[in-house]
């Protein structure tokens, strides 16, 4: 009976242990021992990220951020929790996104926060994962994307002033707001979500038309239930003119000198130091190079950054693709739009691969991760496939698509894209525009820099030259008889930043003058190219690739995949300039004169088996497509 007493204690003392160490993974579960957000078990907190000391703290406690930032909409949504898992093995904490208006809300009355625009997901997955999120809501983000994600359909209002109190700018953002921030409200730390950060408008001082347009957007995400912190985020020589009372600053940049932090410190003096972006490469534009900064160069600045005991956000940690439309422009010293690839240098490549940059972070963070979590280890890469060839077999011009496109609409004078009655009133956002009038003679044609920002132009469908920004005179052969005169106008992308956003229409933005005479009397096609476009061309009257196709033109092949189709590079050796769809799905712009001669295609993007290729080609074609398992961004050139 004794023994069977003492095996009862040890039974009982078993059990107790066995009970504690359950109850102790319930507790850390609950987030009480832990940094990181937990979505699962939501719990209301009391003090969020605060920024009253020299020291970011959350939750009373201590809090540096080593934020990095990727934009979902330039991701698939099936590989959003790859690149944040390699996100959070790198020793990243904080996820920083920019939400793009011009995407969720592309018509007055159209509002899109589902699938691959899902942000909710988005940031739910994030806290999924351990990470705490800031929130870059806008209106106006940059982001190097058309008009700096502001609806084209803006440009509308002749009177038209983003970005400040303009009434026609304020009714429209906050029709917006009301849809879009009610969404953010529950995500919010405070709430049990991962948001615990927001930051106000971007670098509004290089913008800076209206002292009052940064307090109607901190009011405007206030009122709708924001109540955690606000930032904002500057250029270092502006921070003087770019602050908002009750709004912590910070600063962008992508070298670190003393000076930078004594005009920090000198504006907001006993607060919390960020970089809130610190650049880990750069953009790259159409006919330049591509840039790089060396991997030691950049982590030589993060590190100076936190030695100081800063915060910092990298602007990007993953830059990903620019799809479809998306991209944005320069302006200074001269027009130039951006490629399709966002890859950015950024230490996660452009197809989510790993880098030296990547690994010389995961090292140097693992540095600063005081409270001795260990890291995930780094998920493994994913298989990329260099396909067979897909050859073109059948050809559509553009003239006999004319009839699938929203059109025609008929104008005495020119109309520029954003005021077509197209898209339900809502204009033109994207793409090509096709002007036709007659002419009965031949001359001199004067496009006035009214061309925005490339003219295909055609007299009786037969090619005679180009407009652009460079180029405004274009001779017209001799001919007495009545011919039809063609502008195809392509919208290369409106610029994403700087003080002329209002002025951003394209198409024809004024008269083209032939002989000094105003053209007039136009029937006008709209060829934005969306999915329902690509799809209707099923039905229009292909015909077998002729020896000689004419030009501009579409081009259909197929691509065969197998099982689980893999990410490759589309590739168009001898084709000259162009858009590449996939399945309906517009992948992107590719242009001969480079830097970027690969065109990124997930797998996600593949079906199983036979997949639909199109190619829209404006003047040279190879007639075969290639798909290799490796990334082509052209010749690169150190930033400097």
């Amino acid at each position: 009976m004794a023994v069977l007493r003492i095996r009862n204690v040890h039974k009982r003392k078993y059990a107790l242990i066995c009970l504690c160490i359950v109850c102790l993974i319930i507790y850390k579960c609950l987030g009480l021992f832990s940094s990181t957000p937990l979505m699962g078990w939501k719990r209301s907190r009391k003090v969020g990220l605060s920024a009253n000391s020299s020291q970011f703290t959350l939750e009373g406690e201590p809090f540096r951020i080593l934020g990095g930032s990727v934009h979902y909409f330039r991701v698939p949504r099936a590989y959003w929790r790859d690149r944040l898992m390699k996100m959070k093995a790198c020793g990243i904490n904080t996820l920083t996104t920019c939400v793009p208006w011009s995407l969720h809300q592309p018509e007055k009355g159209a509002f899109n926060f589902d699938t691959q625009l899902d942000l909710e997901a988005y940031i739910s997955l994030a806290g999924e994962l351990g990470l705490w999120v800031i929130l870059c809501p806008g209106p106006y983000i940059s982001a190097d994307i058309d008009l700096g994600g502001l609806p084209s359909w803006l440009l509308r209002d002749g009177s038209m002033r983003v970005r400040t109190t303009h009434p026609g700018f304020t009714q429209a953002v906050n029709t917006y707001f009301d849809k879009f921030i009610p969404k953010m409200v529950p995500l919010q730390f405070k709430k049990g979500g991962p948001i615990i950060a927001l930051q106000v408008e971007n670098e509004y001082e290089s913008f800076a038309k209206d002292q009052g347009y940064m307090l109607f957007i901190k009011e405007a995400l206030q009122s709708r239930g924001i109540n955690e912190l606000l930032l904002t985020s500057h250029n270092t020589n502006t921070l003087k003119s770019g602050s908002v009372d009750g709004v912590i600053q910070s600063v962008k940049l992508q070298k670190l000198n003393q000076r930078n932090i004594q005009e920090l410190n000198a504006v907001q003096p006993n607060s919390p130091s960020m970089v809130m972006e610190y650049w880990t490469g750069w953009y790259d534009a159409w006919g330049d190079l591509h840039h790089v900064l060396p991997p030691e160069d950049m982590v030589s600045t993060v590190r100076k950054i936190l030695r100081r005991g800063m915060s910092v956000n990298l602007y990007m940690f993953h830059g990903g693709s620019s799809f479809g439309f998306m991209t944005g422009a320069v302006s200074d010293p001269s027009y130039r739009s951006l490629v399709s690839s966002y890859d950015y240098d950024a230490p996660l490549s452009e197809a989510g691969e790993y880098t030296a940059k990547y690994h010389l972070l995961k090292d140097l963070f693992s540095r600063y991760n005081t409270r001795g979590d260990s890291l995930p280890d780094m998920p493994t890469l994913r298989y990329r496939e260099a396909y067979e060839p897909a050859i073109m077999y059948q050809h559509l011009p553009l003239w006999d698509a004319l009839s699938f496109a929203e059109g025609p609409f008929k104008s005495s004078k020119p109309i520029n894209m954003e005021n077509l009655p197209a898209n339900n009133a809502n204009g033109q956002s994207y793409g090509y525009t096709l002007y036709e009038t007659t002419i009965n003679s031949g001359g001199l044609l004067q496009s006035g820099d009214n061309v925005r920002d490339r003219a295909l132009v055609f007299v009786d469908r037969r090619y005679i030259g180009l407009f652009k920004h460079q180029n405004l005179e274009l001779a017209v052969p001799d001919g007495k008889q009545k011919r039809t005169l063609s502008f195809l106008v392509e919208n290369c992308g409106r610029v994403h930043r700087g003080r002329d956003l209002d002025k951003q229409h394209k198409g024809l933005v004024g008269d083209i003058l032939l002989n000094q005479i105003p053209l007039r009397d136009f029937t006008i096609y709209s060829l934005d190219m969306k999915p329902c476009f690509i799809d209707s061309l099923f039905q229009a009257p292909w015909k077998s690739l002729p020896e000689y196709p004419s030009f501009p033109g579409f081009f259909l092949g197929r691509l065969f995949a197998y099982s689980y189709p893999s990410d490759t590079f589309v590739k168009l050796p001898g084709w000259d300039k162009g858009v590449v769809f996939i399945n309906g799905l517009n992948l992107g712009r590719y242009w001969s004169i480079g830097p970027q001669q690969a065109l990124y295609l997930p797998g996600p993007f593949l079906n199983s088996g036979i997949n639909q290729v199109i190619v829209f080609e404006e003047q040279e074609g190879d007639y075969k497509v290639h798909f290799e398992d490796s990334p082509d961004l052209g010749m690169a050139a150190e930033i400097q």
